[in-house]
Parts: structure tokens; sequence; C-alpha cells
């Protein structure tokens, strides 16, 4: 029986990355970044659990791709492994970060084969630049470099952070206490992803896959009167607003769940619901905003919409062309690629009737190919 559990970190926000994609939502082919580290140590190992740890928001998007043990992460680094050493029972632990993306398999037989010599086992690079500290040369004989993944046994990587004083990785805390540590050599190739020029330098992750996602939306209001009517973010000229938690704007709600739709992130009701108080009234165009900004994180980049707005009343004609520029400047795409068009019910039932609108929404995206950035 596997006595090992594997722990991967995935809960940073990414700051020094220094792009709309969170690194961890990067696509090699079809699968985001973090899902690709998980498989392929899955495929090289037998673990008793794979924990991977996130964010509250990230962990729901991921349970769409995989049924690992997802552990809410912390304030920092430290903070998220401890949440996820409340879950493990086996007898060792094998923590690493998603953005060591590229770690050779070899590298980690290499660390599990030596789990009974220490406390803690390191894969570590030798330093073959001349080093200088305090404008003095220091014997870069004596240096290491040390990277991830690690491995520890469980009960003193415990123990270990049970204190105040952060650690920069697990090794530090465990020779805190006096445990011996157990260095294996590593491989240049397990390069950690940090910067967007660290991308270079792993060469097993493939391009984002081509395809093209598709999302569909729709969303009906009843007009109320002596209430304001936006529509796509931008006032209109009549006599009834929408009825609604929020400012009412139909189009703008049937666009949030076409992006959500063809992203799998739910729908407008999960994201934003009208039970909140938050919400209440809310400028849907912050919603909107919000949602691309969403989608952006996750890998995706936003390819053209298509709306259709069915309504005997008003008349959007005049209102058209601001409309386009009003949402190509939010989804952060040109206007010729957001398509509006209005048409009628020919009088049937309560749009005929000016009642209400219903607006139909078609999104498409694509995963951000980041050898382009």
């Amino acid at each position: 029986m596997a006595n090992t559990t594997l722990i991967l970190l995935a809960a940073g926000s990414s700051t020094r990355f220094a792009t709309k994609v969170k690194k961890q939502w990067l696509y090699t082919g079809e699968n985001p970044l973090w899902l690709h580290v998980a498989k392929h140590f899955e495929q090289h190992t037998d673990f008793a659990e794979i924990i991977i740890v996130s964010t509250a928001q990230e962990i729901q998007q991921m349970k769409q791709f995989a049924t690992y043990h997802y552990v809410e992460g912390g304030d920092n680094r430290q903070a998220s492994l401890g949440n996820a050493l409340e879950v493990v029972h086996s007898e060792y632990v094998l923590v690493s970060d998603i953005a060591r993306c590229c770690v050779p398999a070899d590298m980690i037989q290499r660390i599990l084969s030596a789990k009974e010599k220490a406390s803690c086992v390191v894969p570590v690079l030798a330093v073959v630049d001349t080093l200088y500290m305090d404008a003095l040369p220091i014997d870069r004989d004596k240096v290491q470099i040390i990277q991830t993944p690690q491995l520890s046994r469980t009960s003193k990587l415990k123990l270990a952070l049970k204190t105040d004083r952060l650690f920069s990785d697990d090794s530090s805390a465990i020779a805190s206490l006096g445990e011996p540590i157990y260095f294996v050599e590593g491989d240049t190739h397990a390069h950690k992803l940090t910067t967007l020029a660290d991308l270079a330098k792993l060469d097993c992750l493939q391009a984002p896959s081509a395809r093209t996602l598709t999302g569909f939306g729709i969303d009906t209001h009843p007009f109320e009167a002596h209430k304001p009517m936006v529509l796509c973010g931008v006032a209109i000229d009549y006599d009834s607003g929408f009825k609604a938690h929020s400012d009412g704007d139909v189009a703008i709600h049937a666009l949030i769940d076409a992006l959500l739709g063809a992203s799998g992130m739910g729908d407008i009701g999960e994201l934003y619901p009208d039970t909140q108080d938050t919400y209440a009234g809310v400028d849907s165009t912050l919603l909107l905003s919000d949602t691309v900004k969403r989608i952006h994180a996750y890998g995706f980049s936003i390819g053209n919409i298509d709306m259709t707005i069915i309504a005997e009343a008003p008349k959007l004609l005049p209102y058209k062309d601001t409309m386009k520029q009003t949402l190509a400047s939010i989804l952060q795409i040109r206007p010729h690629l957001v398509n509006l068009k209005a048409t009628t019910s020919e009088k049937l039932g309560f749009i005929g009737r000016k009642e209400g609108v219903t607006v139909h929404a078609v999104a498409n995206l694509t995963y951000t190919n980041w050898k382009q950035l």
C-alpha cells in the first residue's frame, strides 16, 4: 500500500508572472498547468492520495477536471501547506509547487528512493558560477541550490510547522528541529516558472490547444415603470427599466452566461447571486468586467460574441454603435468582434405586448497562447 501523499501547492496569486493569466491556468495542450503537473506525478508514482491546494474560487473550477482531494490555501505557502497537512495520514508526504512543472521522472524516483535516509529528502543543484556575499567571494562548493519536490516524514513536518516562524521550504522547517536532511541530485530541467521568461526554459510544456469553446446565454426581464433602462451598459431613453435585483441589464446578463458557459464556470447566479445584498442595484458592467478578469485569469482569450435582443420596444438602432463600443471596451476585444442584432417577436407573447425583453448571446473563447505573450 502506498505510504506517501502528494501535495501540490497552487494557491499563489502569480503576481511576479505579470500577465492576465494565472500561471497555474496556463494550458499545455488541453490541460491547465496544475492538472498537467498532477497527471505527471500520478503517471510515475503510486500515491496514497493527491492533494491540490488552491483558492476556494479556483477549487470550484478545478473540480470540473479531476477528482483529487482539494484543500483551500492560506495567506502564504506555509499556511497553505499546513492546511493540507491536516488531512494527511500517510507516513510520508511529497510536497511540490505547481510552478515546478517539468520535474523529470528519474528525479522523482531519486527522491522517493531515499525516503528512509532522513526526515527530509531534498533535491539540490551545485553552483557553477562565482558567488559573492557582502562584496566578498564565497566558496561555491559549500553552496547548494535547493529545489522541490521535497519528501518529508509527515509527523516531523507537521511538528516543524507548529510555529509562527516562516520557512522558505520544508527542509528549512525540519532542519530547525535539528532533524537530518538528505540531499539527492536535482535537475536543471526542474526549473521553476516564476516569470514569463521562464517559459522558454520549460521544454516539457506544449503549446495550448487551438480548440474554440462556445457558450450560449439567455436572459429575460420584465419592464419596471419609472426605473432607468440600461442595455449593454448604455442608458436608453425609455419610460421603463427592467425589474431585477441588479440594474437589470438583460443583455449583459445573457452575455455573462455565454462567457461562463464557454469557460465551464457555471452561470451568473452562481457567481453573482441575487440573494446577496452586495449585488442589489449593482451596475452590470462591473459584473461583466469581473467575469472578463476571471476568464483571462483561468487561461482563456475572448474571440467574438454575437447577441440578439428581442424587443418590441424600445427602438435600439440609434444605440447599437455605442453598445458595441461599450461592450468591446469591457471585453477587451475589437468592436468588429462584437455583433449586435435587434428584432421583434412580431407582436407575439409578453414581448409583443411590450412587457419585457429577452436577449440571446453566444460567446467564443480560445485558450490563451502563452507562446505569444
